[in-house]
């Protein structure tokens, strides 16, 4: 759980709890859902932690870059189940958006503070965002599939480029 007894792992789940359902609430609502959510957590966050939680969620929701993937033919918290190769894969994507232009896959990301370009992010990640990707290309074949990851500092929306999700350069990770 690390130095701090685990408190960074519960910052992310109440940061994806929140951003998993607050979109389908009017942006007038979703302030006051948020406090109300957090006020049910046991042990509810400090007041000073929860007022830190709504204005990052807050500020995502808010954020025009994110927007189109909050929107009508988004959804949450979607399984992922599949093979990539010789690969059983088992996953859940945060947000995926089914627009005009393709599929998206977003992944929100709590950690501080996020890196400064697509090649700095951990392998780890971009292996995770490849094999979504190909699972979500055999789901919507001739579409094109996007994989981004949001990260909640800031916030910054940050597109991976197709190259950085090369499986063949990343299966080690």
């Amino acid at each position: 759980l690390g130095g701090d007894g685990g408190a960074r792992f519960r910052r992310g789940i109440l940061v994806h709890r929140l951003l998993q359902s607050l979109p389908d609430l009017s942006p007038g609502e979703r302030e006051t859902a948020a406090r109300a959510f957090l006020a049910r957590q046991r042990p509810a966050p400090p007041a000073e932690m929860a007022d830190a939680l709504v204005d990052e969620v807050m500020a995502v929701l808010a954020d025009p870059a994110a927007a189109p993937f909050f929107g009508a033919g988004s959804r949450p918290e979607v399984p992922l189940v599949g093979t990539v190769g010789e690969r059983a894969v088992s996953g859940q994507v945060d947000r995926l958006a089914v627009t005009e232009e393709g599929v998206w896959a977003i992944d929100y990301k709590t950690n501080r503070p996020p890196p400064e370009r697509p090649e700095a992010v951990p392998p780890l990640y971009r292996r995770q965002m490849a094999l979504y990707k190909a699972l979500l290309e055999g789901l919507w074949p001739g579409r094109t599939v996007r994989c981004a990851l949001l990260w909640t500092d800031g916030p910054r929306l940050m597109v991976l480029p197709d190259d950085l999700l090369e499986l063949s350069t990343i299966q080690n990770a």
